[in-house]
């Protein structure tokens, strides 16, 4: 039976990152899972390093200022699996989903810039966040606002702001976006070479020069608008103050929280006719989110330290992602470990399971929960991680072996149970647990032996568990 501690802080690190290794979660339940909490949320209070870029760029000079997708998902994916603070890059892919914006029409450097701005402003205020947003060139221009004029508005920005980025529909009205429209007038991108008549930046001759926020006075209507009831001659600011002040803000911020952190919702279409599955909970979440002046940090501490999220019927409930079955299983393996060749190879698995990194189908992002799940998207994910947990050239893989082959001589049923706990731990139904073991059983004993023959027959049927246990169902979900 798996330690309970150990369990619990998988789960977490499951939720607040893309899973962990054995050795790394036994470190973490020796100092608590409070203490851990925290460390995730305040990696600079604890002294916990930042992601170590210079090796990366060393290593992949190319990845310096990608200018092609390939790299741009190369170098993110990287980060996410040898990050020391895997909380911040979880909540930064957290937003990349929420306010979807893609390299499709995006260009990779352009792309990368947003992610950072995720990754510094992520868990702060949400309301800094919205207007970070407003001001981020990709943004700008993937619902170009770059062409939303004081004489000829575009609503493109404004619709997605209340519809997708913070009230949702049904809370506002057609002349609500309107309003909006008006009020971001002006706020436009300029490239930042003739703006400031500089040298050439990273990435010249080879790629676009950079884009950044310009504001256009002489383009905004200042005119009085009517906005959700309240009347002022509004900015882009003023805009986003109110939408913060509005009930349905809470209420969308914190379905998302509940949705990426704890149990997979309807698609946010649905979320005006289909009521949330734990009402309690969201209303949890947002009052710590209101009472936290919109801090999404204190929200997620509450959320961590909840009952219902340490709830044992919320472990293995969601579905990873296609980037958390990828990202969680090279960590599990321990592979790239540093930056050797084949990033962009692995980072392309995401994207046959149907998951292209900074490339979502929509501004509404990619429908989550079992629609990832499809007969195509199942035998890639499948192949994926059983190909790679099965590989005893893997540091991970080959720790989890020699950590078995101390304990001797053991049963089908000893065998199994190891596998399970040391990969996850992972909770398999009654029925499939009995068929595995009984698998196992058709091969005889489980003996560790003596020599250099029997060590390597041994290792070989622990790698053909794991690539089992890759391969159910419970292994799909987080």
């Amino acid at each position: 039976m798996a330690d309970k501690n150990i369990q619990l802080m998988a789960h977490l690190m499951r939720r607040a990152g893309f899973g962990a290794t054995r050795d790394e979660l036994e470190r973490r339940a020796a100092k608590g899972y409070e203490e851990t909490v925290e460390e995730l949320l305040n990696p600079d209070f604890y002294g916990i390093p930042d992601f170590d870029l210079p090796t990366l760029l060393r290593y992949q000079p190319g990845f310096t200022n990608p200018g092609n997708g390939g790299n741009c998902s190369a170098s993110w994916l990287y980060r996410m699996v040898n990050t020391p603070r895997p909380l911040v890059e979880k909540v930064t892919l957290l937003w990349h989903q929420v306010f979807a914006t893609g390299i499709a029409k995006v260009d990779g450097p352009q792309m990368v810039h947003q992610i950072e701005m995720f990754r510094q402003h992520g868990m702060g205020s949400y309301s800094n966040l919205l207007l970070e947003l407003s001001k981020n060139p990709a943004m700008i221009l993937w619902l170009d606002n770059q062409e939303n004029h004081k004489d000829s508005p575009n609503e493109n920005w404004g619709r997605e702001l209340l519809e997708l980025f913070s009230m949702g529909h049904g809370n506002y009205t057609e002349e609500d976006v309107k309003e909006v429209a008006r009020a971001f007038t002006g706020w436009g991108v300029a490239d930042s070479i003739s703006r400031h008549c500089v040298s050439p930046v990273a990435g010249f001759p080879y790629n676009r020069f950079p884009w950044e926020f310009e504001y256009r006075a002489e383009d905004h209507d200042d005119g009085e608008k009517l906005f959700l009831g309240h009347r002022g001659r509004y900015n882009g600011e003023d805009i986003i103050d109110l939408i913060m002040k509005h009930p349905a803000t809470t209420r969308f911020v914190a379905r998302h929280l509940y949705n990426f952190f704890v149990g997979d919702e309807v698609q946010v279409p649905s979320w005006q006719d289909v009521a949330p599955r734990d009402p309690v909970a969201l209303n949890i979440i947002g009052e710590a989110f209101q009472s936290s002046n919109y801090d999404i940090r204190s929200t997620l501490r509450v959320i961590f330290n909840s009952d219902f999220f340490k709830d044992e019927s919320n472990w293995y409930t969601k579905v990873k992602s296609p980037i958390e079955l990828v990202a969680s299983t090279i960590r599990l393996i321990d592979d790239h470990g540093y930056p050797k060749p084949g990033l962009v190879a692995i980072a392309q698995h995401t994207e046959f399971q149907g998951q292209t990194i900074l490339n979502p189908p929509s501004v509404e992002g990619w429908h989550t929960g079992q629609e990832w799940i499809n007969s195509g998207s199942l035998v890639a994910r499948i192949n994926f991680a059983a190909d790679r947990v099965g590989d005893i050239d893997m540091p991970g893989i080959n720790s989890i072996v020699q950590r078995l082959s101390k304990t001797g001589d053991m049963s089908s049923a000893e065998l199994v149970d190891e596998c399970l706990d040391l990969m996850g731990p992972v909770k398999l139904n009654d029925t499939t647990r009995k068929e595995l073991i009984a698998h196992v059983d058709n091969d005889g004993s489980v003996t560790r032996g003596t020599t250099e023959e029997e060590h390597s027959v041994f290792a070989k049927r622990v790698c053909e568990v794991l690539r089992i246990i890759a391969a159910t169902r419970e292994y799909q979900f987080g």
